[in-house]
């Protein structure tokens, strides 16, 4: 009797046993929340304040602009949109918008324009350009209520510097009553805005015009352009983001205009200087009717909302994307 042996067939070996799948680590989250912890903290007093100052006053105006107020007790009266209505059939409130307007082309055609001068003029290799820069940005660092006052003093009827010098061409009278003649007074409050805020346009004209590219210039002029061809065609152009914000910059600083023309004119004589913020102060620290001043500042809330939404939308937009597209084809 033979005994057979049997042993394991080569198709029927053991195999390896295979390694259990893993799973994947999972991905810490605590540098993301770290990282985002520490711009909380760092944003929060800004966040802060901007609600306080900012989102707070506009909310509590919207309200109590819905009613009858006087500002003492809380508001009761409601009236709804009256005090909007009233604002927009007010001659007084129609005639402020009219006067921010002719402040705002005064400021197109005048002021911007001869900031725009002194700037390129000034971006010329003169001798003590330095010291010019500096004596024409002065005015701006003057507080609004110190450059009213000077001027004041300045066409004072009785010995102000302007008088005196209006009176060697036989108009000294003119000096005394330039702030209170209606028909001057509000070129006289431009010529005063235009003072003091043409140094701060022109510092922005300047940085813009360095900002251009000297062989650009250069290479229009090797190839036969005129001064005035080079600034037409290659400074204008360039400089257009930078007077498209200083235009931005004016207009809203019009329609918020007050403290300048508060210790001038007090908005007189017979309103022909007053704004749409000096009438705010008058009906609601004067006259006591808060529910309508408050309408007042909603309305110019929404002016300048609406025309920042505007140039956000069809200027900022286009200028930033053109800088970008400029900075990729350079790289």
């Amino acid at each position: 009797m033979t005994r057979s042996v049997t042993g394991p067939r080569p198709d029927t070996a053991a195999t390896p046993a295979r390694p259990k799948p893993t799973a994947a680590p999972r991905p810490d989250r605590r540098p993301g929340l770290r990282r985002l912890g520490t711009i909380l903290f760092f944003l929060a007093p800004a966040l802060v304040l901007f609600l306080l100052l900012v989102i707070v006053p506009i909310l509590v105006a919207g309200y109590t602009s819905l009613f009858k107020w006087n500002g003492f007790n809380l508001p009761e009266d409601f009236v709804g949109l009256d005090n909007f209505s009233r604002a927009l059939g007010d001659p007084i409130f129609q005639g402020d918008l009219r006067r921010a307007l002719v402040l705002i082309v005064l400021s197109v055609v005048i002021q911007l324009p001869v900031s725009l001068a002194l700037a390129l003029l000034l971006n010329q290799p003169l001798r003590g350009r330095a010291v010019y820069r500096l004596v024409f940005f002065a005015p701006y660092v003057l507080s609004e209520v110190t450059t009213a006052v000077l001027f004041t003093l300045v066409f004072s009827p009785s010995r102000g510097l302007g008088s005196t010098v209006l009176g060697w061409f036989g108009a000294a009278e003119l000096g005394g009553s330039i702030f209170a003649d209606p028909g001057t007074v509000l070129y006289a409050v431009f010529f005063v805005i235009s003072w003091k805020y043409f140094g701060f346009h022109m510092i922005l004209y300047l940085a813009g015009r360095q900002g251009i590219p000297r062989e650009l210039t250069e290479a229009a002029t090797t190839d036969g352009a005129s001064g005035w061809q080079v600034f037409r065609h290659v400074t204008l152009p360039l400089l257009g983001p930078t007077i498209r914000i200083s235009l931005f910059l004016s207009i809203i600083g019009t329609i918020q205009l007050f403290d300048m023309v508060w210790v001038l004119t007090g908005g007189g004589p017979t309103h022909a200087s007053e704004t749409l913020a000096v009438t705010m102060f008058q009906y609601g620290f004067r006259r006591f009717e808060v529910g309508y001043a408050s309408a007042i500042s909603i309305v110019m809330f929404l002016l300048s909302l609406v025309f920042a939404l505007l140039y956000q939308r069809f200027v900022l937009r286009r200028d930033l994307e053109g800088a970008l597209t400029t900075r990729g084809v350079q790289r």
